[in-house]
């Protein structure tokens, strides 16, 4: 079997950021890294879990919307994978991550999170999700774009 790409990117070098993964045809992936890989500090699932919700409803509702064919969590709990159609450039969907990471901060509750919403809504964790999210912000206002591959 062929190796994907995202394992031929050494992850030992990875810094927190956001990063375009890939490109398929119309499809760009864009990892939103919020921890650097194998470092032993990892998202716990519950936070993660929220930040998925959050950002997921926030960024299905902003000017991007059209362009958003998936968010969700990496395997690895390290970040997130955004996947736009027709993506500007790195620094333009910085700046929407950025614009729906401070829209996130602002909800109150989790879109989503009722029983009859969502396959394991016991597990969130709004309080630690904000934590992590401000940290990511921080991340991203203090610079780390780039392309992996």
């Amino acid at each position: 079997m062929e190796r994907i790409i995202s394992f031929c990117i050494d992850h030992n070098i990875l810094k927190e950021g956001i990063y375009l993964n890939r490109v398929d045809k119309d499809v760009f992936t864009y990892d939103l890294r919020f921890k650097a890989p194998n470092k032993g500090d990892y998202l716990h699932t519950a936070s993660m879990h929220t930040i998925e919700h959050l950002f997921a409803t926030v960024v299905r509702n902003s000017d991007f919307k059209d362009k958003v064919v998936y968010f969700g969590p990496m395997g690895c709990r390290t970040g997130f994978y955004l996947l736009l159609f027709d993506a500007p450039d790195v620094s333009k969907v910085k700046e929407m991550v950025i614009n729906c990471l401070e829209k996130c901060l602002e909800l109150d509750t989790i879109p989503g999170s009722k029983k009859i919403e969502c396959g394991n809504y016991r597990s969130h964790n709004l309080k630690n999700a904000k934590e992590e999210l401000v940290k990511y912000l921080s991340i991203l206002k203090d610079g780390n774009i780039e392309k992996t591959n």
